[in-house]
């Protein structure tokens, strides 16, 4: 079972609050091991496994209990003794007992955040004269979801949800704008991408935190200019507006990959027609938006690091030690938390830039 608790500040430990409370200490004492999923791409999950019999009655001990029902609230706490931090906040969707006759019955405890609630039943329905930050919030709010938006500031003649969960809708519309939908605690954000800020931590390879990077490098898909075409249903005008690597004022240390590729290779430009604007300034948005987020994948990698719950996706991470072309800021789009008797705790992330040094 799993040390939640001793007096060495590098033990790592853990917390699990149900519904606010925390876990007794005869469950506490049955976790086997537990991982958390934080992602801006799809609802965050986690997992809690739980040596799940009674030797003395001969029966299951956790998977009946009332606490570990669909709904109830669970929250998980993770660090070192005394230095615990918050990494996830959600509802309980399921439960996964495994009963194996050659091996110990466990019980798989597993949560999503409440984005989660975005993602039942579709919807086929119509928004007029909304800003896509308005539309965010009255979806957020149908799904009984605190809301934190920034103002997208471009108001739209009309959207159309058509077939779609509404997260679906909600994740469709944020990444055509160069928007992320995330999640802190319980509130959903609906925010442009925070790739250009101050980065929240180092993590230095050659001082043994960073224990695995592999990042990948490619100029393929790179083009120095993205043109988008429409046209204007009331005047009949055709729309064009384009963004070039030169306007791209997010960068992320040096040279951005747009114009290193213009460089290598020659300048490109890549003409969308199959996106649908009907104003200058929806169009003047949705290629600025489309433009940021091709050129954050110009770098693309995982990481492994010695556990740390201040990695969290959304946030900025310096990697250092990795030489001039590789040291430097990295967007986290994805963070994996894992504690395990076996391996202790340890964390992984995807991690993406749009420039190097």
């Amino acid at each position: 079972m799993l040390e939640n608790d001793g007096a060495d500040f590098l033990v790592p430990s853990f917390g699990i609050q149900l519904n606010g409370a925390a876990l007794p200490i005869e469950v506490a004492d049955d976790v086997l091991d537990l991982e958390v999923h934080d992602s801006l791409d799809v609802p965050s999950m986690c997992t809690v496994r739980l040596f799940n019999w009674d030797m003395n009655k001969l029966q299951p001990t956790w998977s009946d209990d009332s606490r570990f029902a669909p709904g109830v609230s669970l929250s998980i706490d993770l660090g070192y003794v005394d230095k615990l931090a918050r990494v996830f906040t959600g509802e309980i969707i399921g439960l996964e007992p495994e009963f194996v006759a050659s091996e110990s019955p466990v019980l798989t405890i597993r949560a999503y955040d409440k984005r989660h609630r975005l993602m039942r039943g579709r919807k086929t329905r119509s928004f007029v004269q909304m800003k896509d930050s308005q539309i965010a919030s009255q979806v957020a709010s149908e799904n009984g979801l605190q809301v934190r938006v920034e103002d997208s500031h471009v108001k739209l003649d009309y959207v159309l949800q058509h077939n779609q969960h509404d997260f679906e809708f909600l994740q469709q519309r944020a990444r055509g704008i160069g928007y992320e939908l995330a999640v802190d605690g319980s509130t959903l954000l609906f925010r442009p991408r925070k790739n250009a800020l101050r980065e929240t931590l180092v993590i230095s390879y050659d001082r043994g935190e960073l224990l695995e990077f592999c990042p990948r490098l490619s100029t393929l898909g790179q083009v120095d200019e993205i043109a988008l075409r429409s046209w204007d249903p009331h005047t009949k005008d055709v729309i064009v507006s384009k963004f070039a690597s030169a306007q791209l004022s997010n960068t992320m240390g040096g040279a951005n990959g747009p114009a290193e590729s213009a460089r290598a290779f020659g300048a490109s430009t890549a003409t969308r027609t199959d996106v649908r604007v009907v104003t200058r300034a929806e169009a003047n948005q949705a290629v600025e938006g489309q433009f940021n987020e091709l050129a954050l994948s110009y770098i693309a990698g995982e990481a492994k690091c010695v556990g740390r719950s201040d990695v969290r996706a959304g946030s900025v991470i310096k990697l250092t030690g990795l030489g001039q072309r590789f040291s430097g800021p990295y967007y986290a789009t994805s963070v994996v938390h894992s504690l395990s008797s076996a391996l202790g705790y340890r964390t992984a992330m995807q991690v993406r830039r749009n420039a190097t040094a």
